[in-house]
């Protein structure tokens, strides 16, 4: 057996491992289906001690150089088949980050019976890489969720991608963009989304757009605005007016060329605010609990998630 599919069999027995823990009622009290999520308006401001931790931290890609990489997965409390999943990747302009950016969304999305995996990818700070380097990571972690999600309790037809800033860029670049693969994929497993979910992402890499010098001599290729065609999933996108990086017009061209294509895409703007408003912070950020609630209703729409009781309105 190749050392490759003896990594796999080894993630698979993991997985299958901590279902059987959740099935017998002793997962982990620091696991993401324990760890309390405390919701804005009338309840009392989240602790600062708050903590989100994945039941799981798999391997799914040793690069040549560096560590190999991890993706954190949050599984729901009750095992079961052919859930939804999303994969969260973060931002930090393709140069720094960390799976933890989105533990809050991963988590708050499992409570609702999804499985949420934050994926891990090669940052340019931490290995010295380049953006392409960094796409071909996220089509990597979106083939390695699909090859394992009879194991994950995850409908293969059901994996949605998201993410902040360059991370959200990476996660529009498995939807929309060809090419970046790594060859020791298997190609046969697709790498597209069904769904994206974006926070104030990098949609243009154009010589007009953000960092073009990163990425000026393929950028054509990877600015998912200029990569748009019949087929792309249905997106919403969040974006403060205030965005020192991310113009609204930007983000205003990216869903008309959506719509013109006829796939739906929503476009939610939060007046005066600036990039990377959307974060935790300890649960004091009224802009996490609003974009989380869009991103639950609009995976309701879809019939990802089943309807419940609107969440109280956010703490001014």
């Amino acid at each position: 057996m190749s050392m490759q599919n003896r990594e796999m069999s080894a993630s698979m027995m993991t997985i299958r491992l901590a279902f059987a823990s959740f099935a017998a009622g002793v997962a982990s009290a620091s696991g993401a289906g324990d760890a309390p999520f405390p919701r804005p308006a009338d309840h009392p401001p989240a602790p600062t001690n708050e903590v989100f931790a994945p039941n799981l931290i798999v391997t799914f890609k040793r690069p040549a150089a560096g560590e190999p990489l991890k993706l954190h997965i949050f599984l729901p409390r009750q095992p079961a088949e052919n859930r939804p999943g999303i994969v969260f990747f973060f931002g930090g302009g393709w140069i720094s980050g960390a799976p933890t950016a989105f533990y809050p969304q991963s988590a708050a999305v499992t409570r609702r019976g999804m499985v949420a995996v934050s994926a891990q990818y090669r940052p340019q700070s931490s290995h010295g890489t380049t953006v392409a380097d960094a796409a071909a990571d996220a089509r990597s972690a979106m083939r390695w969720v699909r090859q394992h999600a009879h194991v994950l309790g995850i409908d293969p037809a059901r994996i949605g991608a998201g993410g902040g800033s360059a991370g959200g860029h990476l996660a529009a670049t498995t939807a929309l963009c060809d090419g970046f693969d790594d060859p020791a994929d298997d190609l046969q497993v697709s790498c597209r989304p069904a769904l994206l979910i974006l926070y104030n992402p990098i949609l243009d890499t154009s010589p007009t757009g953000f960092r073009n010098e990163r990425v000026k001599d393929y950028w054509e290729r990877i600015s998912p605005v200029h990569n748009i065609r019949k087929g792309a999933p249905p997106t919403i996108v969040f974006l403060g007016t205030k965005d020192q990086h991310v113009p609204v017009a930007t983000a205003e061209d990216f869903a008309a060329r959506m719509r013109a294509v006829g796939s739906d895409c929503r476009l939610v703007l939060y007046e005066g605010q600036p990039h990377s408003f959307f974060g935790y912070r300890e649960g004091e950020n009224p802009y996490f609990w609003k974009t989380l609630q869009s991103a639950t209703g609009f995976l309701e729409e879809l019939g990802w998630l089943e309807r419940e009781s609107p969440l109280p309105a956010a703490r001014k």
